[in-house]
């Protein structure tokens, strides 16, 4: 099948169905699929993260899969080490003659990866920060304009990503930088839209089911092999909720109350992102998620063929 497109990226909010449409998607184009999920990167976090491994097989076919349980639990895993592990996956599917099909929620991951962002492992420089931390974002903001690289836009956000900013500059400046090519990439993205309230419902019926299939234990688990409660709770949603009914925190029906809303917020959350994205320029082919998946699937197939 001959096509501009040389990847195909699907995402969308929690919930929503992609990862199975995506392998299904796979199956019908010889793809093999890239984890853009934040969480999945880490052994042991299963459940909690929805890594649903039986899902990547259809009829006795493993269509095989990347950036999943690549570190341990309690590392903390980042873009830069996204994008890069990405470009080894994509070496990867082409020495296997696949196709790579990037599919995930984390729409920071997916922008990183799409859009050859020029990160390089900057180290932190105490020096520097002790240096601009009194600063505010106007003064921050014109030290930023006095580098000759041009930046980011949300390079001047916030305090934070300012003074992030400087220090990488900085750092550029004093340092010899050999940037390696990034290969170009042209991507059919389509987005996975689930109506709000069935988005709901399929939240609450799904923490249900996680909590049958031991979500409680798996954190349980985690805490015995001496990750320290801090550790989970960084990770956010399931991990800090039980992370915190377990300590005594709250009660079970509080814990589950606020998880059911944390969620809820997340998956907002993430189509702010997408809606984000668009604004900037990038095209979402959006389908919603209760189209059966072999019509997506025709959908993606007559995109190829009349892009």
């Amino acid at each position: 099948m001959t096509s501009k497109y040389n990847i195909v990226t699907i995402l969308g909010p929690t919930a929503s169905g992609k990862t199975r449409f995506a392998v299904e998607l796979s199956r019908r184009i010889k793809g093999e699929i890239i984890s853009a999920d934040s969480r999945q990167v880490y052994r042991g976090m299963d459940i909690g993260t929805g890594k649903d491994i039986k899902d990547y097989e259809i009829e006795k076919v493993i269509i095989p899969s990347h950036l999943i349980d690549i570190v341990d639990a309690g590392y903390q895993y980042n873009v830069f080490e996204f994008q890069r592990d990405f470009l080894k996956a994509l070496e990867t599917i082409k020495s296997n003659k696949g196709f790579p099909v990037l599919c995930g929620g984390t729409g920071l991951y997916i922008d990183a990866a799409l859009k050859g962002y020029k990160l390089i492992d900057v180290p932190v420089n105490l020096d520097l920060r002790k240096e601009l931390e009194n600063k505010n974002l106007m003064e921050l903001s014109d030290v930023l304009k006095k580098y000759k690289r041009l930046h980011n836009r949300s390079d001047g956000d916030t305090v934070k990503r300012a003074i992030r900013a400087i220090e990488i500059e900085e750092y550029y400046l004093n340092n010899n930088i050999v940037e390696k090519e990034y290969p170009k990439l042209n991507s059919l993205i389509i987005g996975i839209d689930c109506e709000r309230e069935l988005r709901r419902k399929r939240i609450t019926n799904r923490l249900n089911i996680r909590l049958k299939e031991g979500l409680i234990e798996e954190v349980q688990t985690l805490l015995s092999q001496g990750l320290r409660a801090e550790q989970l709770v960084y990770y956010g949603l399931e991990y800090k909720y039980i992370t915190e009914y377990l300590t005594g925190k709250y009660s079970f029906k509080e814990f589950f109350s606020k998880l059911e809303i944390a969620i809820h917020q997340f998956a907002k959350r993430q189509m702010t992102y997408f809606r984000s994205m668009e604004k900037k320029g990038t095209t979402i082919n959006w389908i919603n998620s209760e189209v059966p998946n072999d019509e997506k699937i025709q959908f993606v197939i007559e995109k190829f063929i009349a892009d």
